[in-house]
């Protein structure tokens, strides 16, 4: 019963209630201070069983959501056939990120832990670069959008030294902001709400 318990991943939520307490807005909200720290602060969190957790929008899963820039360039892929949201498959994105695992709660940061580890799972970064959490994405407009709630993190990138590690990431390359707005609807919603409220 143990080993079954273990093999399920738990990952990090908060109840949609408490988003809702905080202000609730759909699309893109730049005001980071208003819910980041009560939604990262451990009173709020739990780690339930994602299986679960995709069902079950009375949750949110949070997602750091990291956008890699190079001179005004933005980082894009098209997930693949392997790639671990079903719902998402074919796709293209711009942003790289997951889920905050009970994995990562040996960390002082459990959140920015976890978000270093997605980054490392799925790309090889090596560049140098500076990092800032620029906004909120919500979209309970989606299956997958009900039941997540994005961070998005920009990294200035010194160099456009980006490069897939798994398989499910396809066909990346990096391209302007107006570039990848004329291919709108080839996007998952999230990078489609961050292209034309963010990084218009």
């Amino acid at each position: 019963m143990t080993e079954t318990h273990q093999e399920v991943e738990h990952v990090l939520v908060v109840p949609t209630l408490l988003f809702h307490e905080l202000g609730y807005f759909q699309g893109f909200s730049n005001e980071i201070d208003r819910y980041l720290k009560t939604l990262l602060d451990p009173a709020h969190t739990s780690y339930l069983p994602r299986n679960e957790m995709e069902e079950d929008p009375s949750y949110k899963q949070l997602i750091p959501y990291c956008i890699f820039r190079h001179e005004g360039k933005i980082f894009y892929y098209r997930r693949g056939g392997t790639s671990g949201e079903s719902r998402l498959k074919k796709k293209r994105s711009i942003g790289i990120g997951g889920h905050i695992s009970s994995l990562d709660s040996h960390a002082e940061s459990v959140y920015r832990e976890g978000m270093r580890r997605e980054i490392e799972e799925e790309v090889d970064l090596a560049a140098n670069y500076t990092e800032t959490c620029v906004g909120m994405i919500n979209d309970d407009e989606t299956e997958v959008g009900k039941v997540h709630l994005g961070v998005v993190h920009v990294f200035e990138l010194e160099s456009a030294k980006v490069s897939p590690r798994e398989e499910s990431i396809q066909e990346t390359g990096f391209a302007s902001p107006e570039e990848l707005r004329q291919e709108l609807d080839d996007f998952e919603t999230w990078s489609q709400i961050c292209l034309k409220e963010y990084l218009s």
